[in-house]
């Protein structure tokens, strides 16, 4: 008989910080100072958002990844281990620096200026496979910042899926707007694909959202596509389930699709019905909209618990 799974869920990916930047002009001038009215530095990245979230929803998550020998890797690591994340199997690279994200809000939308930092520097070869497939559940994010890992994605997650475990893939942009097949590969091995609109369509090369769940349903056994305050769809084979956003007062929507991966898949590895898992993606999204940075509204317990029990 196998030994139960040490964690719920291993998640791999990218870890560094957001520098967010609030009231700022709604236009910018070459060579002009423009001075912004509040800032916040907080966890960020989508995979460190996602693993910080959903341990605080309750599970065992066990945590991959790579910082540099800086204090803002050291600051990383401190926000996710407050959260309960287990971070023992993330990498220091000597002499290399961290990652950061600087966000600028214009109204709903926002610039994102990324330093890749070693989130591009990390391998196949540095993760430690036993303790990756020591879960029930492997999630992946941002693919496509995954520059030194992307060619043996596909190993991996084909790796998982012969250990047992259910996977999911979170691609998120792709900066390079290359949006190259090779993602295709990967998909072959993914459960569970959780792009927002925007990503769906670039993946499936149409500019029909509906078009392309049905085309990337035809790679997954289930796709589930964020449309922002439209909802949520999600389709299985040739069926196709939809679920709407509450009302909810948001005051800064960065990581809510990473919150809603959190909610989602909360209820999805415990074998809820799929309208369930949609319910609580959205109401866990929704929660993340209502304090600024991706994962303030989870660190509050109190806030926390009396959102999701409404």
């Amino acid at each position: 008989m196998h030994a139960p799974a040490k964690f719920d869920l291993s998640v791999v990916g990218e870890l560094n910080l957001d520098l967010v930047l609030y009231g700022l002009p709604d236009h910018f001038e070459l060579d002009r100072e423009h001075l912004a009215s509040d800032l916040r530095l907080t966890l960020g990245s989508s995979s460190a958002i996602f693993a910080h979230n959903i341990a605080l929803l309750g599970n065992r998550v066990g945590f991959h990844s790579a910082i540099g020998e800086d204090p803002l890797g050291e600051l990383c690591v401190s926000r996710l281990l407050e959260s309960g994340t287990d971070v023992s199997a993330v990498k220091r690279f000597p002499g290399k620096q961290t990652g950061l994200t600087i966000i600028l809000p214009q109204s709903k939308k926002r610039f994102i200026l990324t330093y890749p930092g070693v989130m591009a520097e990390m391998r196949f070869e540095d993760l430690d496979l036993n303790r990756v497939f020591d879960a029930r559940h492997l999630h992946l994010s941002s693919y496509f910042l995954q520059t030194a890992l992307r060619p043996r994605v596909p190993d991996l997650f084909r790796l998982a899926k012969e250990a047992g475990l259910s996977t999911s893939l979170d691609t998120n942009d792709d900066p390079a707007d290359r949006w190259e097949h090779d993602v295709l590969e990967t998909l072959k091995w993914v459960d569970v694909l959780l792009p927002n609109e925007y990503e769906a369509c670039r993946i499936a090369r149409t500019d029909d959202p509906l078009s392309a769940a049905e085309m990337l349903a035809q790679k997954v056994p289930l796709v589930v596509m964020k449309r922002g305050e439209q909802g949520v769809l999600a389709r299985q084979g040739n069926d196709v389930f939809e679920a709407s956003v509450g009302k909810s007062e948001a005051v800064d929507t960065i990581g809510a699709g990473d919150s809603f991966d959190a909610g989602f898949l909360h209820q999805f590895i415990r074998g809820a019905e799929l309208q369930e898992c949609l319910r609580f993606g959205n109401l866990a999204g929704a929660l993340s909209t209502t304090r600024q940075g991706g994962t303030e509204a989870f660190r509050d317990a109190q806030h926390r618990a009396a959102f999701l029990s409404r």
